[in-house]
């Protein structure tokens, strides 16, 4: 009997090949604790009124082009360009409220048949949740996933019709008006893209494309928003939390310079930890680790902000104190992958045995929790192999290869594990995994 956990990994490694065109052109997709939190703080209104779960998950591309989509019932996705150009709390909830009414309407399912031999589209949402770009820093904003974001495939995939982009305002319309807030923040992120249209098409940015405007939709929008009374209001809460996604993507995204002249004369929380990531990435340890202390003392139970530190400390080769800041943001926030794969690449860092031990122990645990990540099964596969466990790190190093659509290096590797395991175990099953999906891209193994 096939386990569930090794179902999601075959179909994955399945799906990676059979989606090939959608994930030709790759981009990178944040993976940073804080955002991903944040974002779904400000998420959780729009979701609780369209009847999403709150398991919804909102991610975020590094690209600078202006689109949000969704591609199974469980994700939304945003280009950073476009939660960059959103100047306000509910300009991004408007745009999750309406790639929510996709999901809620039911358009997603209706494109099962375009995912060729993706089963399912919840499927094809775990293979953008594992198609990955090697990992950088545990917390980096350039760390991540690839998914391709341009190509003519993924508009193929993506497009929603008219009929659909209208069903979705309205439905979205709704609930933000039951969340409280305020609609005509929907007519103001249509006004975005409305000299998106008289654009040649190699112009357009994607969420033109893919998410038809008429002049129709704009009017009926515009006619539900001036309609609209009532309770609408600035929830405080929401409002922290998008200043926190925003400014600390903005800080990781944006040159030094920029960011330091932007937070000049704020000597607010926000504003100082932006100030500690660009004196970061000049690089000037001194100032940044002054300067997030700050931030930690303003709220020192912050496990985000321990993080960060730790993230500081380590890329500034400070190993040991990393490794503290990692346990402190742990302590604060036990479950939470992203923050565990931190502390597992420090502890590899000190590498003496008792810290590489550790490591093992605490990547596996993440792996447990985000068993995708090229980043983390790197760091994984090199614990393997300091405990001597050389044929779970080719397991692993099989995996990553596999996830990056590198087939043949997945094979060798997967291969070689087969060869060291035991038959039978899961380690060699794993590997068996590897082996059918690089087959099935037309990779044999030796």
């Amino acid at each position: 009997m096939v386990t569930l956990q090794r179902w999601a990994a075959r179909a994955i490694l399945t799906l990676t090949f059979a989606l090939a065109p959608v994930i030709a052109m790759a981009q990178t997709l944040v993976r940073d604790a804080e955002i991903e939190y944040a974002l779904q703080q400000v998420a959780q209104p729009i979701l609780q009124a369209a009847g999403l779960p709150s398991s919804t998950r909102i991610f975020v591309i590094l690209d600078s082009s202006l689109n949000a989509f969704v591609v199974d019932n469980k994700s939304i996705f945003f280009h950073s360009g476009l939660l960059l150009k959103l100047d306000t709390p509910a300009k991004v909830q408007a745009v999750i409220a309406h790639e929510a009414a996709h999901i809620a309407n039911g358009h997603i399912s209706r494109r099962r048949s375009n995912i060729g031999a993706a089963s399912t589209a919840a499927q094809l949402g775990l293979l953008l949740a594992a198609a990955a770009a090697a990992a950088g820093g545990s917390g980096d904003a350039a760390a991540g996933l690839a998914i391709g974001a341009g190509s003519a495939a993924q508009r193929a995939l993506f497009a929603h019709t008219r009929a659909e982009e209208a069903s979705a305002d309205q439905a979205a319309l709704r609930y933000m008006r039951q969340a409280g807030v305020d609609p005509k923040a929907m007519v103001d992120v249509l006004d975005i893209f409305r000299g998106q249209e008289a654009l040649s098409r190699g112009r357009q940015d994607p969420y033109a494309v893919t998410h038809p405007l008429t002049r129709d939709r704009l009017r009926a929008v515009e006619a539900f928003a001036a309609g609209t009374s009532g309770d609408v209001r600035t929830d405080p809460t929401t409002a922290y939390w998008y200043a926190r996604a925003v400014g600390k993507l903005s800080a990781f995204t944006r040159a030094p310079s920029w960011t330091l002249r932007r937070v000049r004369n704020d000597t607010g929380e926000i504003a100082t930890m932006r100030r500690a990531v660009a004196y970061h990435r000049k690089p000037d340890t001194s100032r940044a680790l002054e300067t997030i202390d700050q931030v930690i003392g303003m709220r020192p139970n912050d496990p985000f902000y321990h993080e960060l530190k730790g993230q500081i400390l380590l890329e500034s080769r400070r190993v040991d104190a990393a490794i503290a800041s990692y346990r402190r943001a742990i302590a604060l926030r036990p479950r939470e992958p992203l923050i565990l794969r931190g502390l597992g690449r420090a502890l590899l860092g000190a590498d003496t045995a008792s810290s590489n031990a550790q490591a093992l122990q605490v990547l596996t645990e993440a792996r447990g929790r985000d068993a995708f990540d090229p980043g983390l099964l790197r760091d994984l596969a090199l614990a393997h192999a300091r405990a001597g466990q050389n044929g779970l790190a080719s397991v692993a190093t099989a995996e990553r290869y596999a996830i990056l659509r590198r087939f043949k290096d997945a094979a060798t590797h997967a291969q070689r594990a087969a060869g060291l395991l035991p038959q039978g175990s899961s380690g060699w099953l794993r590997a068996q995994d590897v082996l059918s999906a690089a087959k099935q891209a037309g990779v044999a193994s030796k």
